[in-house]
This record gives structure tokens, sequence and C-alpha cells, in this order.
């Protein structure tokens, strides 16, 4: 067994800063006294997130989305030969973790900006003075709603996901993501 450098430090602290702040988001929805750091912890999220973009085309080579962003078909195909036991080992993100990261990023960027809109609509935010504050209906809040629950169920996947991967590849993702580190066969090196 060898440790591999895998995750950056940007890829390490973008990923629990994400899991700070959404918690931090999510406890702090719905209740009018704690907008400030709802929206806070929002404009956080949408930062970090269009940071991590740029990072998924000028990053390190596990960070890249050409290193993992597959077909929906290619991702399904390998959790298909993963529940077989013939999934090919990836150093990076394997194909379905790849379409977590893509589908959990753009469910993001919809519940900011629903979020972003429904403020705007009271004249404040950084969407205040465009076409949204006009928007009315309480089809925002759903969406924004509607995104939350997704993003949560994304999670509760992606943590089975690493648990089961974990498990089936013989490797402590969560450690490889505080670390950065992977411990691999050397015969997955090559």
């Amino acid at each position: 067994m060898v440790d591999i450098k895998v995750w950056d430090i940007f890829v390490r602290f973008f990923h629990w800063s994400l899991v700070l702040f959404f918690s931090i988001a999510y406890i702090s929805g719905g209740e009018d006294e704690w907008l400030t750091i709802h929206s806070y912890a929002g404009y956080t999220i949408i930062t970090l997130v269009f940071v991590r973009i740029l990072w998924g085309f000028i990053g390190t080579q596990y960070a890249r989305f050409s290193d993992f962003v597959v077909t929906p078909k290619k991702a399904l195909q390998y959790f298909k030969e993963e529940l077989s036991g013939d999934a090919k080992h990836y150093l990076g993100h394997n194909p379905a973790g790849g379409l977590m990261v893509i589908t959990l990023l753009i469910s993001l960027v919809i519940t900011v900006i629903s979020g972003m809109a429904i403020i705007a609509t009271d004249g404040e935010g950084p969407l205040a003075t465009t076409f949204i504050a006009s928007l009315s209906g309480d089809w925002l809040e759903e969406i924004h709603e509607v995104f939350t629950t997704l993003i949560l169920l994304l999670v509760l996947t992606h943590i089975a996901g690493v648990i089961f991967s974990s498990l089936l590849q013989e490797e402590n993702l969560v450690k490889a993501m505080i670390t950065g580190k992977k411990r691999v066969r050397k015969e997955d090196c090559e």
C-alpha cells in the first residue's frame, strides 16, 4: 500500500467549508431573526461554488472536471459495476462521485439564486435592483425549498456512497478528504 496525494488543499477546504456553511444555512432557514445569518451563509456558499467551478478548469489534476465528468450513462454503468464488485478503481472521483459533484453544484447554484431572488422581492440583497425584484409569487420559495430538500437527499446519498465505496474499495475516503492522500494498492497507481 502507498499514499498518493489526490485532493489539494483547496478541494478539501471547499468541501468542509461547504459542509459548514450549508449546515448554517439550513439551520438558520425559515426564521426571520436568523435571515441575516442565513443570507450570509448563502452568499458564502455561492462564492465557494463559483471558485470551485473555476478550480474545476484550472486546478490540480483530480480537481479538474476533465478528470471526473462523464455522461450519466457511464456513471450508471460504473454504479452497476460497483454493485457487482467489478468496478475499476479511481484515484480521483469515480464516475458516480463525479456525477454527484456536478449535481450538487447545480443544485446549490439554483438554491442560492432562488434564495437571493426571494429577498430581492423584499428590496434586499444584491439582486434587489434587478428585474428579479419585480417577480412575485410563492413559486420562488417553492423552488428554494425543493432544491434545499434535494440537496439534503443528495448529501445523504453522497454519505452512503462514500461509506459503500470506502468499504468496497478498502480505502478511507473521509480520511482522504481530510489529509488529501489516499492509501491505495500499488497496482492501482499504475
